[in-house]
């Protein structure tokens, strides 16, 4: 890769690589340092990559740096360790987006980023597991058991609008 094709990269793809880390980590600053690091990773390695692989090579990237950090920091949780009752709403909201939002933080690392990948920046399954390192038919069950927590914790229509 050439530095030109480089900065193209930075350019046509650190926006969605930023999302996605964002949505995951909720942080914005350490959503930043992933970003920072994964294009880093890049350019230490942007002879070995080519052009037309860098896109799969930054997603991945940041999703192994993005893991790393939430190992170390330990914030990973279990879906096990929560009970199913206590994480369903009540409250009556008016903002889709909001309810969305709230309902996918609770959702195990794993599964909040497969369903990112999936349903926001319109992986394959099988790209999903290439860049998770996780086989299609595992991705497949993820992306179900993340759907149905969602519509449990959601409810029904009358709850959101």
């Amino acid at each position: 890769m050439t530095a030109s094709e480089y900065n193209k990269c930075v350019d046509d793809f650190s926006d969605g690589v930023y999302r996605f880390i964002l949505h995951n980590t909720r942080d914005k600053d350490e959503a930043k340092d992933v970003v920072q690091d994964t294009f880093e990773k890049l350019w230490m390695t942007h002879t070995n990559v080519s052009y037309e692989k860098a896109k799969s090579y930054i997603f991945t990237t940041a999703y192994r740096t993005m893991i790393d950090k939430i190992r170390r920091a330990k914030k990973s949780a279990r879906m096990e360790d929560y009970h199913l009752d206590e994480l369903k709403t009540e409250r009556q909201y008016s903002d889709v987006k909001e309810v969305l939002r709230e309902a996918v933080s609770k959702l195990p690392e794993i599964q909040k980023s497969v369903i990112m990948l999936r349903d926001y920046e319109g992986y394959s399954y099988q790209e999903i597991g290439a860049i998770t390192n996780l086989n299609e038919s595992q991705v497949k069950v993820y992306i179900y058991r993340a759907r149905t927590f969602l519509k449990e914790y959601i409810g029904s229509v009358e709850n959101v609008l």
